[in-house]
């Protein structure tokens, strides 16, 4: 018989009825660190005393008004955005699939009202994911999300990660962006070099092509800045946010350029929820948390003391572990083809620390951004042990 919730995850067996901080409980009162954050979206925490009050407010004064009339939380949330980043207009969606479909609308929509609507392929890249809509199914290019749902969305040619020879190869006249994510999150915790995402921008100034960046995974603080590409001292004309903007609460957006904002009139795109009193409520608690004073560097410096870690634990564990990679608190153990990244996440959570498989056998690791050093140590002494618990046979029998 089927269960009432459809058959769409293989769910662990574990349900939590409360949390704090970076920590999970059971109803039978087991405790986890939790190093998931539910994908790199609870990013302030579990309970955040700030996140939860400024939800509780807002729940009893107004929820949802709908965008049919002024909403004072979302101008602010907007606002805001806008201030710390390369954007002069927000969108607000619940997702980040929501987002990225949006976003490529809107570069499509550019070019159709510059006189190019002959300009609408979207150059992507492997291994990448852009979320569960049909569209961004067909972004994203895995054959195994795309079996069973009909002829793919036209529109969108994928070259290898990393490769600017195969992106400049794939510019046609029919090009109109380039869709990337700084760090790969699904596709294996693998960042894009600096430079790489330089000579994107580049290449876009070059033929007149939009560059858009999906940040849902990498962006609000996770890479040690509020946004992966800064680091990369570049600009997108559009990007994409969600995950950690709402802190846990459903909430997307797409930041975009006048140039290009300015074509979605109204008609062209909306959003019955998006934007509602209550998620730009919570995502305003989430920038006061993350833009105070002191909060982004903090991330820096636990992000490189936990990457320490990681690597000498690559080093006590070869058998187990070929590397580390990512940026920030988005990081990634790369496991030797003997140890699969299912049965490793099994192992870390039976030492009671959560984490998230990804792509190419790799171990994802993204916490809540307010994680301390003491915090990152505990999960390095938990995977220490789950090493040993996951290791092949033969290399347990060697350190008998």
């Amino acid at each position: 018989m089927i269960p009432v919730l459809m058959p769409t995850y293989n769910r662990a067996d574990l349900a939590f009825e409360r949390g704090e901080g970076a920590w999970l409980w059971t109803a039978d009162q087991r405790r986890f660190l939790d190093f998931g954050s539910g994908i790199a979206t609870s990013s302030i925490g579990h309970a955040h005393p700030h996140l939860v009050r400024a939800i509780a407010e807002q729940a009893g004064r107004v929820m949802h008004v709908s965008n049919l009339y002024r909403i004072p939380e979302a101008e602010r949330l907007a606002a805001r955005l806008v201030e710390t980043s390369f954007a002069d207009s927000v969108f607000f969606c619940n997702s980040g699939a929501e987002a990225n479909e949006g976003m490529i609308k809107a570069v499509r929509k550019y070019h159709a009202e510059t006189g190019h609507p002959e300009r609408y392929r979207v150059i992507c890249f492997e291994g990448a994911f852009h979320g569960r809509t049909l569209a961004m199914l067909a972004a994203t290019g895995n054959e195994k999300y795309l079996a069973g749902f009909g002829p793919p969305v036209d529109g969108f040619d994928h070259v290898p990660f990393g490769n600017m020879n195969a992106v400049r190869a794939a510019i046609t006249p029919q090009t109109a962006g380039i869709l990337i994510e700084p760090i790969q999150g699904e596709g294996g915790v693998r960042p894009a070099s600096l430079q790489f995402l330089r000579d994107l921008r580049a290449a876009c100034d070059e033929y007149g092509l939009l560059l858009a960046l999906d940040e849902v995974q990498s962006g609000m603080g996770r890479s040690g800045r509020l946004w992966a590409h800064q680091w990369a001292g570049i600009e997108p004309d559009v990007m994409s946010s969600a995950k950690g903007i709402g802190g846990g609460f459903p909430l997307g957006a797409i930041l975009a350029k006048e140039r290009v904002a300015q074509y979605l009139k109204p008609g062209t795109h909306g959003s019955t929820f998006g934007g509602n009193p209550l998620a730009c409520a919570a995502g305003n608690a989430v920038l006061d948390v993350i833009l105070a004073p002191g909060f982004l560097e903090r991330v820096d410096r636990v992000a490189r003391h936990l990457w320490r870690g990681l690597e000498a634990l690559a080093q006590r564990h070869p058998a187990v572990v070929e590397g580390v990679q990512g940026a920030g608190l988005l990081l990634g153990l790369k496991l030797k083809p003997e140890v699969g990244n299912t049965d490793m996440q099994a192992a870390a959570a039976a030492e009671g620390l959560l984490t998230v498989a990804a792509g190419m056998n790799v171990l994802r690791l993204a916490p809540p951004l307010i994680i301390t050093e003491a915090e990152a140590d505990e999960a390095l002494r938990l995977l220490d042990r789950a090493c040993r618990r996951a290791a092949p046979q033969a290399a347990r029998d060697a350190a008998q």
